[in-house]
């Protein structure tokens, strides 16, 4: 038998956890290890307990930065434990911001059915990220924006050291760019081999699988501790596993599904 999916609930009304605490109480699958408020309780029981999933209220207060420092103090304390944000409504700079942060999905309270938030800690705590297409295009619109900054390239060390070599960088600035393999081969004067080579060195240092992955992580949308370790692992974002040559989309059975 396979161990239960252990989660806290971090929501200001108590009532709604409590129907959440309820409901899942009826699967053994899941276990409840905390119902908390305030960052420091979440942080007490980060320390305290094995915690795969992290439910988090996108309305705790009426500051939205309440989400965004709920979601850094997981992140600071239990990296590998994977939050999921629950808000009333879906909004692009605000879905954008919690990913960026370190959510790793989005999941619409109202109107939705209990048997698919599980479906969505299913996917995630199995290392997908679960969103719909429209906050998919969200993220995307994010890189396009910060495509042409060299600011926007975040790979590095937990000392703000580099991780990779200033070939390296120039490969996925211009990746990010939206620049096929060949295109960079002819922007840097090289062979094609030779950048489907740098990719490869690329994924190795960071950890990713694919393109996509790379992207993600140079924009800071998953960290080290996300990105899938081996050349046989399943990607940390619920995509195909790839090569340096692109990727593929697991396509979705509805509106909202893992990416």
């Amino acid at each position: 038998m396979q161990p239960s999916i252990e989660i806290i609930l971090v929501f200001a009304k108590s009532m709604f956890s409590d129907l959440l605490l309820d409901a899942f109480s009826l699967d053994s699958r899941f276990r409840v290890v905390g119902q908390v408020v305030s960052e420091q309780e979440v942080v007490s029981v980060l320390k305290s307990d094995r915690v795969d999933i992290v439910l988090i209220d996108g309305d705790l207060s009426d500051s939205p930065e309440s989400g965004i420092n709920m979601l850094s103090q997981v992140r600071r304390v239990a990296p590998r434990a994977r939050p999921i944000m629950l808000i009333e409504k879906r909004e692009a700079q605000k879905t954008v911001e919690f990913f960026r942060n370190g959510a790793k999905g989005v999941f619409i309270k109202a109107g939705s059915e209990f048997k698919l938030l599980c479906k969505c800690i299913d996917c995630v705590h199995q290392g997908q990220i679960w969103a719909s297409r429209e906050e998919l295009c969200w993220i995307v619109n994010a890189f396009e924006a910060a495509r042409s900054s060299a600011l926007s390239l975040r790979i590095i060390d937990a000392k703000g050291a580099s991780l990779l070599s200033k070939r390296e960088e120039d490969v996925v600035k211009l990746l990010m760019g939206g620049l096929s393999n060949r295109e960079i081969a002819r922007r840097l004067e090289l062979s094609e081999h030779t950048i489907k080579n740098y990719l490869f060195r690329i994924f190795d240092k960071l950890g990713v699988s694919s393109r996509t992955e790379l992207l993600l992580y140079a924009q800071g949308f998953i960290t080290l501790s996300d990105a899938p370790k081996g050349p046989n692992s399943a990607t940390a974002i619920g995509l195909n596993s790839g090569d340096a040559g692109g990727d593929s989309v697991a396509p979705g059975q509805d509106s909202r599904a893992c990416a």
